[in-house]
């Protein structure tokens, strides 16, 4: 539908010269990379430019990709993905400095930030005058949220931050779990939009180039946080990369401090040597603890010469299958809140498949 144009609008769109932003935050395990790849695949006549943590968790479709280096992703779409490997502000100008015109910046934070530090970064940096925030996403995962379960901050600002709320994975829980979430969230933010989502479908109309970012409510925070960053006022008009070696790494601290708080851990389990995948299926069904929110990881298990990418969110897991691009080893990473590092790694060691009952015989049998 469209919108009348008023003075107010016609301000927002003036200064065309500044990239809009969008950028999208969500618990996780949520949907936001399914989001993600949503835009990417369906934007029509748009070049957008997305920068998420690693995009290797993307799952890009490899009919899309053009080329790849280290730190970028381009697509046959005419969009790019790139890491925020050290700064986001140093990310940004790195794709601002591009020669093709692009048209669109997307922003993912990490599931444990707090989207405020990145908006501000938006709002009280000299990118203020070269982009202009369009709207926060929030993704919610429908079948796991719950305030009191994750008690987060962190969780809060997502919902309290966000301009338009994906209540996604409705498919998975009744009408009454979804009204009853919806009021929830309505507590945390009152006159929510809420949108109902499977698989993070939406229609990019509502989400994109919406212009519902106020930034009339950030003003005072904006001024406290640019008052720090007076002395970064740095010249970015050429395509040198100078300031590629200045610190703004105000967020990245902000988002330490809500893992910290919410007592939320990552812990990390390597093996050049595969498991058994019945001591592992004995590791989630009986001694996965319930604070452990989100897994994924690489994994190989003595049983199958494949490849294994695993993905746990809530009670729910996924394995998919693929073909080894290296030698094969487990990579596997936990998050959740208050985890005893000792026993889990102990448990995940006793997964690991003893020389002597080594089978290499089909997956399953």
């Amino acid at each position: 539908m469209q919108s009348a144009i008023t003075p107010e609008s016609q301000a927002m769109d003036a200064p065309k010269q500044g990239m809009p932003v969008t950028i999208i935050t969500g618990f996780l395990g949520s949907g936001k990379t399914t989001l993600l790849n949503h835009i990417l695949t369906n934007q029509q006549g748009l070049k957008t430019a997305v920068l998420v943590n690693e995009f290797g968790e993307i799952g890009i479709d490899n009919e899309l990709i053009v080329s790849t280096d280290e730190n970028m992703v381009e697509l046959n779409n005419g969009c790019i993905c790139c890491t925020i490997n050290t700064d986001l502000v140093d990310a940004v100008y790195k794709v601002l400095e591009r020669q093709e015109n692009l048209d669109y910046l997307v922003v993912e934070t990490t599931g444990l930030a707090d989207p405020l530090p990145v908006a501000l970064t938006f709002l009280g940096t000299e990118l203020r005058d070269l982009t202009r925030l369009d709207s926060i996403i929030t993704v919610v995962d429908a079948a796991n949220y719950s305030l009191d379960l994750f008690n987060s901050q962190a969780a809060h600002s997502q919902i309290s931050y966000g301009d338009i709320i994906l209540l996604n994975k409705s498919d998975l829980v009744d009408e009454a779990a979804l009204t009853d979430l919806e009021r929830k969230i309505c507590e945390v933010k009152e006159d929510a939009r809420i949108i109902r989502t499977t698989r993070s479908q939406v229609p990019l109309p509502l989400i994109l180039s919406v212009g519902l970012f106020e930034s009339d409510k950030y003003f005072d925070t904006v001024d406290e946080h640019d008052h720090d960053h007076h002395d970064h006022d740095h010249d970015h008009s050429t395509c040198g990369h100078d300031h590629h070696d200045h610190d703004h790494d105000h967020h990245d601290h902000h988002h330490s401090d809500h893992l910290e708080n919410d007592g939320f851990t990552s812990i990390s389990f390597q093996s050049d040597k595969p498991l058994a995948i019945r001591k592992f299926q004995y590791f989630l069904d009986n001694q996965l603890p319930s604070n452990i929110f989100r897994a994924k990881g690489i994994m190989w298990f003595d049983e199958s010469p494949k490849r294994h990418i695993f993905h746990l969110c809530g009670k729910r897991f996924t394995l998919d299958d693929d073909d080894w691009k290296g030698e094969p080893k487990n990579q596997l990473v936990l998050i959740g809140q208050n985890l005893d590092r000792e026993t889990l790694i102990a448990q995940l060691e006793n997964c690991i498949c003893l020389p002597s009952t080594s089978r290499g015989k089909g997956f399953g049998k």
